[in-house]
């Protein structure tokens, strides 16, 4: 067995072992750090498939970001996990039926799976030789495909800007800033000179 090979099965057995106690494990904080296993494990295999720029994407973006986040959530939120988990069983079973059909559709596809003659050539069109996998990615997407990652860009922001407005709420309790009132403002009236003769109080 060589070594690559050797990776592999440790990656992916670490990535199903990650993932398995991230679903079933009691604690929330064990569950994150499970979490952040299978990410790592799932970096490692990209890795081996030669897509190290994803791999760094994955470890970068949702190891130093979200899974990290979720940490910190869940460390500092006062969540009743044990209500939770209560009204949770009563969707188990719903939960088991759409994973054992997940399973079967997963088997099916495994079975039918067959590596394509033409893929290692799509494949060398994509990243000719002499040319790194990230430079590849970069070309493809800035030249092939740039319109479109415009617009995925654009989309993302609008639904950002969408969320923002949807959920903001101003209190009139809140005193806010207001910095046209600020720069119209006549300095003449904004200050008052107060003559204060000695042993008097204002």
């Amino acid at each position: 067995m060589t070594i690559a090979a050797m990776a592999f099965y440790l990656f992916a057995v670490s990535l199903l072992i990650g993932g398995l106690f991230t679903v079933i494990s009691r604690n929330p904080v064990h569950s994150v750090l499970w979490l952040i296993l299978s990410f790592i494990s799932a970096a490692g295999l990209f890795v081996l498939l030669g897509a190290e720029f994803v791999a760094m994407l994955l470890i970068i973006v949702y190891v130093g970001a979200v899974a990290v986040l979720f940490l910190f959530v869940v460390m500092m939120l006062d969540v009743d996990f044990a209500e939770l988990k209560a009204e949770m069983a009563k969707y188990m079973p719903l939960a088991l039926l759409i994973g054992v059909i997940l399973m079967m559709q997963l088997g099916l596809a495994l079975g039918a799976w067959d590596a394509s003659e033409g893929a290692m050539g799509a494949r060398a069109a994509i990243a000719p030789d002499g040319i790194e996998n990230t430079a590849a990615l970069g070309l493809l997407l800035y030249d092939k495909y740039f319109i479109l990652f415009q617009l995925a860009g654009l989309i993302l922001l609008v639904a950002m800007i969408g969320a923002i407005v949807l959920t903001l709420r101003h209190s009139p309790k809140v005193k806010r800033q207001n910095v046209l009132h600020q720069m119209w403002r006549d300095p003449a009236e904004a200050m008052e000179l107060k003559d204060v003769k000695p042993g008097q109080g204002l």
